[in-house]
């Protein structure tokens, strides 16, 4: 499971209130970690880790399918 770190996590009402500051932090290379009801929701990312991930998933789901064959 993945771990946060306390100024990584904010309550879908405090980032709806201050969605501009969350996105500057999120512009700025950090995760926002999003609780509702107590629980962790979502994550927002900055594009470009968003498509760093995606390239590793695309990686991996690669070299599955290719020791499947």
């Amino acid at each position: 499971m993945a771990s946060f770190t306390q100024n990584e996590i904010f309550t879908a009402t405090e980032v709806v209130r201050n969605f501009s500051a969350m996105l500057g932090k999120v512009e700025q290379n950090q995760k926002i970690v999003i609780l509702k009801n107590n629980k962790i929701q979502a994550v927002m990312l900055n594009l470009k880790e968003y498509e760093r991930l995606m390239g590793a998933v695309e990686l991996l789901e690669s070299i599955y399918k290719n020791q499947k064959a």
